[in-house]
């Protein structure tokens, strides 16, 4: 243990500034995940950041790397450029999860900041109901350290100041704690500003549990009906939306909104001359059929008509010689008249009666 801190110690008086900052030890339950911020300085920005487990950073080995991922998901890796801090986030913890380094990489020795995890099967000694939390512009953020033990309890900003009495201040923001219960400890931010927004943690001791606040704008629900029904939305859901969740919603309800004020009338015009072109459609076609039917009906009667021409001539008396009369007839059959015969000469059948004397 003291050789690697001589070696640790001679690393930082060559370099002249400490590269890395970070938590010392962080006590987390078993199965769990825990996220630890790594501060690095600004002129390491576009160097390649890693997670390196391991007791002796000499020989410990790289778990993931900003320019590799992790394909087993147990390790990830973000790194802030404009705030010049990487984060790692370690998964499914085991008690074998316990030391850790972070690092980055240089064109001589690479500088490492070592961390130390207490995986415990029970509860830990320092958590915190949320290791992520979010906040809004002007209004109190308040954070509950759980502790169990005595030792003195504060509020530190990663690399900056801690606040240890019962009120204080950090960047202009006021910072109050209460410690009423013996094993919670309060924080409450109040009026907070965006440049708030960043790494945090509780420590008691030696013992730390970071904490990271987003303060953003806080999204307007009382402007118009369209917001509140997003209100509605968060409460029924038990939970508090982000700003993209509320984006997409109001976008929804906006739309729909839309789609319900549809104006009708519009629909009037196209439907009315719609209905004039059936109407004078069906007119149309009536006038036609009725002709049609006329036609055929006046071309039925022509074919069945027939006609009959009898010729009768006076007969004269027969003298008293005359023994019989005979009368002679001829008589044609009518055919009967097929379609193609239509607009022809109707037939005629012509009867002669002659007196014999």
């Amino acid at each position: 243990m003291a050789a690697h801190l001589i070696v640790l110690f001679l690393f930082s008086v060559l370099k002249g500034v400490h590269s890395i900052t970070t938590v010392s030890k962080v006590s987390v339950k078993a199965g769990k995940s825990i996220s630890i911020p790594c501060l690095y300085h600004y002129q390491y920005t576009d160097h390649v950041k890693y997670l390196c487990e391991g007791y002796y950073w000499m020989s410990c080995s790289y778990a993931v790397k900003t320019n590799e991922a992790d394909p087993s998901g147990k390790y990830l890796i973000s790194d802030d450029k404009k705030h010049q801090i990487f984060t790692v986030t370690i998964n499914n913890l085991t008690n074998q999860n316990s030391d850790y380094w972070c690092g980055l990489e240089n064109t001589a020795l690479d500088n490492r900041a070592y961390f130390q995890l207490l995986v415990t099967n029970g509860t830990p000694s320092l958590y915190v109901d949320h290791q992520r939390i979010t906040g809004y512009i002007g209004e109190n953020i308040t954070i509950r350290c759980h502790h169990s033990n005595s030792g003195e309890m504060k509020w530190c900003r990663l690399d900056r100041n801690c606040v240890t009495g019962s009120s204080g201040s950090m960047d202009g923001t006021t910072v109050s704690t209460d410690m009423r219960d013996p094993n919670i400890f309060t924080v409450t931010m109040s009026g907070l500003k965006s440049n708030d927004s960043g790494w945090y943690w509780c420590a008691e001791g030696d013992i730390q549990i970071p904490v990271y606040l987003t303060v953003t704008e806080k999204f307007n629900t009382t402007t118009t009906p369209t917001t509140i029904s997003i209100t509605s939305h968060a409460v029924a859901g038990n939970g508090k939306l982000t700003t993209m969740e509320q984006w997409n919603n109001f976008t929804i309800v906006e739309n729909k909104q839309h789609r319900a004020s549809f104006p009708p009338k519009i629909l009037i015009i196209p439907l009315s001359v719609l209905i004039m072109i059936v109407i004078v459609v069906l007119f149309i076609w009536f006038i036609l059929r009725h002709k049609q039917s006329k036609a055929e009906s006046s071309a039925t009667a022509m074919v069945g008509e027939e006609v009959t021409y009898s010729e009768v001539r006076t007969k004269k008396k027969c003298s008293p010689k005359a023994v019989t009369e005979v009368t002679y007839s001829e008589v044609r059959p009518m055919k009967k008249r097929s379609p193609k015969a239509e607009g022809k000469e109707t037939e005629v059948t012509y009867s002669t009666l002659a007196n014999l004397y």
